[in-house]
């Protein structure tokens, strides 16, 4: 599991734009060079290894969460579909939202909740829970767990800080 505070300090109503944020979000425009190579390689391996067919994904290797969600998550909204990564929404509330991932290496979570600061505001906070998928997934998760840590995690987390205050409003409690 990785969890962390994201830096996103804002108001109460700031919430859908932190999701929008991550909707929109691309792995190809990853500000570090490396990790945007480390990501090119992971999709072209998956690719000519057949490891995101869709056979392998939510819905087939695996049945989606939203079946196993509370009654009043499960009516609600799934939340928004994501422009170009694999993530499918699972639900959506004021203050929190999760999306999955699955794969022939894992059957991932990401979850986003608001919750309230130190100074009185609002901030993003992130989880990501990942079941891997066998020896196979065990084995992958393994390899490329200093590659997430170092590499990958720090320049997303700047990414997202500079994103964030670069379309925050100059009156909001975030600026």
């Amino acid at each position: 599991m990785t969890c962390g505070r994201c830096p996103t300090p804002g108001g109460r109503d700031d919430f859908p734009r932190l999701v929008r944020q991550f909707v929109v979000g691309d792995t190809a425009t990853n500000p570090s060079r490396v990790a945007r190579t480390l990501f090119a390689i992971r999709w072209k391996l998956g690719a000519l290894l057949g490891w995101d067919d869709p056979e392998s994904g939510v819905g087939s290797r695996v049945p989606t969460l939203r079946d196993r969600l509370p009654a009043d998550l499960r009516d609600g909204p799934a939340g928004p579909e994501f422009d170009t990564l694999p993530f499918r929404s699972v639900y959506l509330t004021d203050n929190e939202w999760a999306a999955e991932v699955a794969n022939r290496t894992v059957h991932g979570v990401m979850h986003i909740g608001w919750v309230p600061d130190d100074g009185g505001g609002f901030r993003g906070q992130m989880a990501v829970l990942v079941k891997p998928n066998g020896l196979f997934g065990r084995a992958y998760m393994a390899v490329i767990a200093p590659f997430r840590h170092l590499i990958v995690y720090p320049p997303l987390m700047r990414e997202i800080r500079q994103e964030w205050h670069a379309n925050t409003p100059h009156d909001s409690p975030a600026a």
